[in-house]
């Protein structure tokens, strides 16, 4: 009787030790999360809420975008709008920089569109070359591109879409090779890519989005390629 005792305390004492291994081997999310990169914080911020200044400087490069009043926008009364619907990308580049590392962020309202219904942001645009980050309404994911002559996907996420007609909020940080990709504040995408030193920041949409953007953010270390 004693023996069984004891053969019963030993497998429970196992079974909670093979409990306990099992823990400790599972990739914890402390683990598994990326680190957040930051720019220096004496880095000075220029905002742009749109409402103050408009387009002057700006550089077109596709789509028709324009800065209207808007009932409800995060920043005053006035947001820029990117109203084309026929172009492959749209895309539009502020006037400071180049910049070699930025932390970017800006609010979005993906107004319609049936074939896409997006918002991003452009940055290391030199050249005609740059990557961008967007969010799609019609799609659960949250992607890292570049763009060369044509798109190429570097990252992806799985997301929730966001919502139409709401504000939304991008954020994009690059730190040499680093970049980071942030979506109404969670940080969900993390990738090493060097191909694209430094260019300007801007804004960008597709197809036939229908999009607003407001309270843009560039804090920016000025720079050229080497």
């Amino acid at each position: 009787m004693h023996r069984v005792n004891i053969s019963r305390r030993g497998l429970f004492r196992a079974a909670l030790a093979a409990l306990g291994a099992y823990g400790v081997s599972r990739p914890g999310t402390a683990r598994t999360a990326p680190m957040e990169i930051k720019l220096p914080d004496n880095i000075l911020a220029d905002r742009v809420d749109f409402d103050t200044r408009g387009t002057e400087g700006w550089t077109t490069v596709d789509g028709q975008w324009v800065v209207e009043d808007m009932p409800g926008a995060p920043v005053g009364k006035r947001v820029l709008v990117q109203r084309a619907t026929r172009n492959q990308f749209n895309v539009i580049v502020a006037p400071t920089g180049p910049f070699t590392d930025v932390d970017v962020s800006v609010k979005f309202d993906p107004l319609s569109g049936r074939e896409d219904a997006s918002g991003g942001i452009v940055f290391r645009f030199n050249d005609g070359k740059y990557y961008v980050v967007r969010a799609n309404a019609l799609e659960g994911n949250f992607r890292l591109y570049y763009y060369d002559r044509g798109r190429r996907e570097l990252a992806s996420a799985s997301v929730k879409a966001p919502a139409l007609a709401q504000w939304h909020t991008i954020r994009v940080v690059a730190l040499g090779d680093h970049i980071q990709g942030w979506l109404d504040g969670a940080l969900l995408l993390a990738h090493r890519d060097s191909r694209f030193k430094s260019g300007r920041v801007g804004l960008w949409t597709k197809a036939d989005s229908i999009t607003a953007f407001d309270d843009l953010t560039i804090r920016g270390v000025t720079g050229s390629h080497p």
